[in-house]
């Protein structure tokens, strides 16, 4: 794979050391090895000057816990860039879920970067992603708690559920319930262990909701342990995504088949010629708005917006309030996240945290003891008085507080004040992503595989399982439950289901399919005869759909090159991390820089830093927004996937801070790409 000068690869392949592609020189060549050694760097890169908490950890000395961070910080010693098996990607290391981002000037309140910005636009990817995230952070957190408290009511744990009776009761009998469950607070926030003893975990897919027992989970084996499901997954947490895809896919199919109308009278022949004629004819509700109209002139209502003056204004205001309820889901996800990780801090982010929330609540646990519960109620009443018929004298504070301080809500918001300094998961990625930058080393993308988890169940010891989660189970109930469906289906000698035949409709739609995949192989090849003819709009299409060749290789590029193209052109993307000045006559920026050249393959190139085939060249410290662009329209995204099964390539931008636009189109790793330059300079970004 073709590198930049300088670049060694752990796995083998490796570049020229610099000392030995210029003998020429001298001065220059001393100068760019000086400011690559890694304690000049350290003082003086880019990264070190920053003021956000993200960048300051990202250069620090810390003790990261784990074997990537510690091959990341060892490799910083090396003043070449290494690679830490970027092929066999880093368990760990979550992507950046962000599309957009700009640099903004000033550090926002808490000194960590990457929040949504206020006026971020709304989009459906984006309120999907949304739901998913909610899904993942607070949606399984609740259903394992929910888990708990079902083992606890239903007395299978007798040592367990006796011990919180005869607390419980002690307390009541001493007038001290609230106290006990603000001390209890207190222990399981800065003791984690009592977090297992208390609440000894087992496998989500294991536990009955309904009787807080062993059941077989509902995948039919326990392939993962954090699934609601318990499918199984190649690489930790896919099966939660997948989860959260299903869900928010059947939330929307339940809303488009609402507006189509469908079931809502029964059928006069549900065993007869209507069943079978709606199982043949394809499902209309595919395009929600088309469908509610449909399902109004069956009932004998117009659906035109001239006899409709109500549908209009309705539309524009649930769009209109779309972006709101995206921003409240993902600020939901948020503070989750941000107690998640005060509670269970990663580093090198400060384990101080819970004794702060400790602290807290300690003041709380002290009145507890004293303040009786009649004077909690006239309180309470009393405040609810106030705040009721106060509404002059609080609209005049509000006014005073918007022309004081007109910032004011965002003290009072929880990032700024109570979990002040606490990352979220994407404010925790891209520090762990910055201290690789840092070092030189940057992390590998997560797992990825387009092969399917095999169906068997987790490598787990039943007997530690039993002893850690103390269910209420024998060592054959577990092992029933964990492989209840493993080996269905697997009998060479049993009779094969003869194959169910298509039906109308699934011919039809398999027509379909195939005119459609046919139409978009003809539309390419026009695409290609126009970018010929010079057509700027037809060169960004070129390279979108990966060939079947190309589907076959699966080849994982990056952390230096990034095959794509520009304008129509092939070539590639290359991220030079070293520290050094620009070139003598001007044709690249000073290094890090990243900068596309059509020379991919030759090595004379190479070793001329691909000046011979430069397009553009960005210094990474000059790059004002970074955003993601796709291939085609999403319209046009879901009907090609749909078509052709194949994955469309998308592109990305950059903006410059004099306003310069530079792209790249139909690159495979797009997303990697993203994240290396995201995490490489000093700016402090916002989100959009």
């Amino acid at each position: 794979m073709p590198s930049t000068p300088g670049y060694v690869f752990r796995d083998g392949g490796t570049t020229p050391p610099l000392e030995e592609q210029d003998p020429s020189n001298n001065e220059f060549r001393q100068r760019i090895l000086q400011a690559r050694k890694p304690e000049t760097a350290k003082g003086n890169a880019p990264l070190a000057q920053q003021t956000t908490t993200s960048h300051q950890l990202a250069t620090g000395e810390h003790d990261y816990g784990d074997e990537l961070h510690g091959k990341a910080i060892e490799a910083g010693k090396d003043p070449n860039t290494t690679d830490l098996g970027w092929r066999a990607n880093g368990n760990g290391v979550d992507t950046l879920q962000m599309y957009h981002i700009k640099a903004i000037e000033k550090a926002p309140p808490g000194g960590l970067d990457c929040y949504i910005a206020d006026e971020d636009d709304f989009s459906p990817d984006k309120l999907r992603a949304n739901l998913e995230r909610l899904y993942i952070t607070v949606g399984v957190s609740v259903l394992g708690f929910f888990k708990h408290i079902v083992r606890l009511r239903s007395w299978k744990e007798p040592r367990r559920t006796g011990a919180f009776l005869g607390v419980y009761l002690l307390a009541w009998l001493l007038n001290l319930v609230m106290p006990t469950l603000l001390l209890t607070l207190i222990v399981l926030i800065t003791v984690p262990k009592s977090r297992a003893i208390m609440f000894p975990p087992a496998p989500l897919a294991l536990v009955s909701s309904h009787t807080g027992g062993v059941q077989s989970p509902p995948a039919g084996v326990l392939g993962s342990t954090d699934s609601y499901s318990g499918a199984p997954e190649k690489h930790k947490g896919e099966a939660v995504e997948q989860e959260a895809s299903n869900l928010v896919a059947g939330i929307a199919n339940v809303a488009i088949s609402s507006a189509a109308g469908r079931h809502d009278q029964a059928s006069p022949d549900e065993e007869g010629g209507s069943k079978q004629l709606d199982a043949s004819v394809p499902d209309p509700a595919s395009v929600a708005n088309v469908a509610a109209d449909a399902s109004t002139s069956a009932t004998g209502g117009n659906p035109k917006k001239s006899h409709d003056k109500t549908k209009q204004p309705m539309e524009q205001a649930v769009w209109t309030q779309m972006r709101p309820a995206m921003h409240a889901i993902g600020d939901i996800s948020d503070g989750w996240e941000r107690f998640a990780n005060a509670l269970s801090p990663t580093p090198p982010f400060s384990q101080n945290k819970r004794t702060q929330l400790a602290g807290i609540i300690a003041p709380i646990f002290l009145l507890s003891l004293f303040v009786r519960p009649e004077w909690i109620y006239k309180g309470m009443t009393l405040m609810n008085g106030l705040i009721f018929f106060t509404d002059p004298l609080q609209q005049r504070g509000i006014a005073l507080l918007n022309e004081k301080i007109p910032d004011w809500p965002r003290y009072l918001e929880l990032r700024n004040s109570l979990l002040r300094g606490v990352p979220t998961n994407a404010q925790l990625t891209i520090t762990l992503l910055r201290i690789g930058e840092a070092n030189r080393a940057p992390l590998p993308p997560p797992p990825s595989s387009t092969e399917p988890p095999a169906h068997e169940a987790v490598d787990i010891d039943k007997q530690q399982l039993l002893e850690d989660s103390n269910l209420d189970a024998t060592h054959s109930e577990v092992e029933d439950a964990v492989t209840a469906d493993d080996d269905a289906g697997t009998d060479p000698n049993a009779p094969q289901a003869a194959p169910k035949k298509k039906g109308f409709g699934q011919r039809i739609v398999g027509a379909i399919k195939g005119t459609t995949a046919g139409a978009v192989e003809t539309k390419l090849q026009a695409d290609k005869v126009r970018a010929v003819a010079g057509s700027g709009h037809a060169k960004n299409k070129l390279g979108i759909l990966p060939s079947k060749s190309e589907m076959k290789k699966h080849e994982t590029e990056g952390p230096v090159t990034f095959k794509a193209r520009c304008k129509g052109k092939r070539g590639a993307v290359f991220i030079d991390s070293a520290v050094s000045p620009p070139t003598s006559d001007g044709k690249r920026p000073a290094s890090p820089c990243v900068y596309f050249s059509t020379d991919v393959n030759s090595e004379e190139a190479v070793e001329e830093g691909h000046e011979k085939g430069l397009v553009w060249a960005v210094s990474i410290n000059d790059i004002a927004e970074i955003k993601k662009i796709g291939g085609l329209g999403w319209k046009g995204k879901i009907v090609v996937g749909w078509a052709t099964d194949r994955e469309v390539k998308d592109g990305i931008e950059i903006t410059t801070k004099e306003g310069k636009v530079w792209r790249a189109t139909a690159i495979a790793q797009r997303d990697e790409l993203f994240d290396r330059l995201a995490s490489m300079g000093s700016q402090i970004w916002e989100c959009y």
